[in-house]
């Protein structure tokens, strides 16, 4: 069996990973990069998460009525596949340029804490290094329900991408964020999309006028919910599930389960290496994101935080930070990270909700009002997409942004903006006073803060 000796070994090539690769690679130490798919360069991100999703969204907000579905999807999945091509090539050559970072194509699991056995085809390879940094990522979780597993109707969301035909009748199993924007894209695409929903109303974290918004532009383009629907079985297309008590069917073509993500530490042989898990299955870390063995780091999706790219990009920072500078960053330095869920128009939040300021006693202020009612946002009526709302949650005696809800077009850069005021303390007053372009989302602000109340 052939060994290599490395420095740094970095499992699983997602956005931490691969920076840190690059990172310590271009200061002279010795890495390994293991992937265990050449499918798979650059992570889940770039190659079936975050990147190709997104891009099917747009495509699919651009058909028309009168547009054939099946020839639209079919060329927007080849828009996709193109796309994602080239920034697979580009992540592998971003490393495979730096002299001493060396990429292996293979399964890795732990013989012992030092030593990670690669696997690709009938090579086996043994790879010894002195830090080893863990990046599996996650994967869709499927729930132990009868008829779930090798039907051919049933899809992830990795493989929904490239459903074919396109489906007429598409059931949704969760009404989370992926769960929604699959709907709304696959709506747009021409499919009748039923989402199935265990919540009593949907998207529960938020606050109702929100959800309302959410809900009421995805039924506007064909959508159906069912809520408090707890799915019991899945045989061949039918979908069984009971709602109070009752038990329905619902026939689909394709059946999409979006129940979340789970950490992937299946084959990784953890417990070789004595690395500790938490009750949930992630791989237990502490505030510098290192594991129960302290040369070895956790990174991304597989410790359990939120599941975002950029915060697998923030992991990178904190453990580069600990191998090669200060060691002062951690976790507990994130402060006001937005999301987006990408919806059309997308949905970007940040802080805290109406409900949860008034549960935690705060004295609050609520600035909210229809994107259609903002005279002084043109911008949408300028892209015809007027469908949302903007909400701020302000705090009363301190004028403190706490939290905004951003339904509207722009979204996703809008959220940055009010995430970096709370992280800056500039206050809801300031906002709202601000000299923001014309014509802008952005200064959809001026209108909206000037109604707090």
């Amino acid at each position: 069996m052939q060994e290599l000796e490395t420095d740094v070994l970095v499992v699983g090539w997602g956005k931490a990973g691969k920076t840190l690769a690059g990172a310590l690679g271009r200061a002279g130490q010795r890495v390994v990069m293991v992937e265990q798919s050449d499918e798979m360069y650059g992570g889940t991100c770039i190659n079936i998460g975050c990147v190709p999703t997104k891009a099917l969204v747009h495509q699919a907000e651009g058909r028309r009525e009168g547009d054939d579905p099946q020839a639209w999807f079919t060329d927007a999945v080849a828009f996709r596949d193109t796309l994602i091509g080239k920034l697979r090539a580009k992540n592998f050559e971003m490393l495979d340029v730096v002299d001493t970072v060396t990429a292996l194509t293979g399964r890795a699991t732990f013989v012992d804490e030092h030593i990670v056995e690669v696997t690709g085809g009938d090579d086996v390879l043994r790879v010894r290094a002195d830090t080893i940094i863990v990046n599996t990522g996650s994967v869709p979780v499927l729930p132990d329900l009868p008829g779930l597993v090798d039907n051919p109707v049933v899809h992830t969301s990795t493989t929904l991408q490239h459903v074919d035909p396109l489906p007429a009748e598409l059931v949704v199993v969760g009404g989370g964020p992926i769960g929604l924007e699959f709907a709304g894209m696959f709506a747009r695409f021409g499919s009748h999309v039923t989402v199935l929903d265990r919540g009593a109303r949907l998207l529960m974290r938020e606050d109702e006028d929100v959800a309302d918004a959410v809900r009421g532009s995805l039924e506007e383009v064909g959508v159906t919910f069912v809520q408090g629907a707890t799915v019991t079985a899945i045989g061949g297309a039918v979908v069984r599930h009971e709602v109070d008590g009752e038990d329905r069917e619902i026939t689909a073509d394709a059946v999409l389960v979006a129940v979340g993500r789970r950490p992937a530490t299946d084959g990784l042989g953890l417990d070789a290496a004595g690395i500790e898990v938490s009750e949930k299955g992630a791989i237990a870390v502490d505030e510098h994101l290192r594991t129960s063995r302290p040369h070895v780091f956790a990174v991304g999706d597989v410790n359990g935080g939120p599941q975002f790219t950029y915060v697998s990009y923030d992991d990178h920072r904190i453990v580069l930070d600990k191998l090669t500078g200060s060691g002062t960053r951690t976790t507990g330095d994130r402060v006001a990270v937005p999301t987006t869920t990408f919806l059309t128009p997308p949905l970007g939040r940040v802080g805290v909700t109406e409900a949860e300021a008034r549960e935690q006693g705060r004295a609050v202020q609520v600035a909210v009002k229809p994107v259609a009612a903002i005279a002084a946002m043109p911008r949408p009526k300028i892209v015809g997409e007027t469908h949302g709302l903007i909400k701020f949650v302000v705090d009363a005696d301190t004028d403190e942004v706490l939290g905004a809800a951003l339904f509207c077009i722009d979204a996703q850069e809008l959220v940055n903006l009010v995430a970096l005021a709370m992280r800056a303390g500039v206050t809801a007053s300031q906002l709202r006073d601000g000299i923001w372009t014309h014509p802008s989302s952005t200064e959809s602000f001026n209108e909206v803060l000037a109604g707090l109340a």
